[in-house]
This record gives structure tokens, sequence and C-alpha cells, in this order.
């Protein structure tokens, strides 16, 4: 069995994500992302076909849903459901330090 750790293996420098399957197969997919300070473009929403559950495992970020006033803050150990085609995007991610995402889209 080959073991590895999500905090292993993230380069100094990032300038852009990091975006690392991890496993997948026809129904679904577990990814790792690794973010610095970066954000979604703006005006850009994400779309997605699939549903996203994901998991802040290092780090702090905020994510806006379309058509919600609120911001969804994220620090370590919380987690959200994203349902297929619920548009949003990643407002801010803590410039100082990575912020490690895992993500699993079924």
């Amino acid at each position: 069995m080959d073991t590895k750790n999500l905090f292993e293996k993230i380069p100094p420098e990032l300038k852009e994500e990091l975006f690392e399957t991890l496993l997948s197969t026809e129904n679904f997919k577990v990814e790792r992302i690794v973010s610095k300070g970066h954000k979604s473009p703006p005006d850009f929403w994400y779309n997605q076909e699939q549903s996203e559950w994901i998991l802040l495992l290092k780090g702090e970020a905020r994510i806006q849903i379309d058509g919600e006033k609120a911001i969804v803050s994220l620090k370590a150990g919380d987690y959200c459901n994203i349902p297929a085609h619920v548009k949003h995007r990643v407002e801010w991610t803590a410039p100082d330090l990575e912020t490690v995402w895992l993500a699993i889209f079924y």
C-alpha cells in the first residue's frame, strides 16, 4: 500500500492554485486543492455538472454563492456541500499561509 500526506509536496511558490486528483471513478473524484491568496477571477462563477463536498483542512477561505448576500467563511475543519449547478466562486483565501482543501465531486 502506498501512503501519502495531504500536507506534503506543496511547492514553496504557488503562482496558480494547485489542483491534484487523488482518486477518481466514473461517479466521483477526490481532489486536493492548495491556495495561497488565490481567488476566482472577477465575474467568474463555477457552475459544475457534479455536486461538490468540500472540507477545509488548513488555512482560511471565503466562498460566495450566487444570489446570496452572505459570504461563507471557512476555517480548518469546516466543510460544506455545494449542489450541482449552484453557481459559486472563491472570494478570498489566506494570503500568508497555504489553504488546503479536500474536494469530493459526486
